[in-house]
């Protein structure tokens, strides 16, 4: 099997860890893996804006706190998706300018 979700579950529980969100790593990577389950039932093309969700919902339930629960989350999809594109624009400008592609 792939590393892929275990490597997200771990993010998910350093993220909850650094925001001080009340949930040990265990349990948080759990509701991430209950969650990304959930998302097979969702019918939205990629899961756009689902995974959000529905990994918000499971950790409110999990933790009984709605508000840290999405700061963690919010803070792990900035991580995780927003994050990497800064450096992937820069260096497609890059290459751009210096007529590579």
């Amino acid at each position: 099997s792939q590393p892929f979700p275990a490597l997200h579950a771990a993010g998910l529980a350093a993220v909850g860890q650094t925001l001080r969100l009340p949930l040990p790593p265990a349990p948080m990577a759990l509701a991430y893996l209950a969650a990304t389950v959930s998302l097979a039932l969702v019918p939205t093309p990629g899961g756009l804006g689902s995974a959000k969700g529905a990994l918000a919902v499971t950790l409110a339930q999990v933790v009984g706190q709605a508000d840290p629960a999405t700061a963690v989350v919010l803070a792990y999809r900035i991580i995780t998706v927003w994050a990497p594109l800064l450096p992937g624009a820069l260096t497609l400008g890059a290459l751009v300018r210096l007529k590579v592609i």
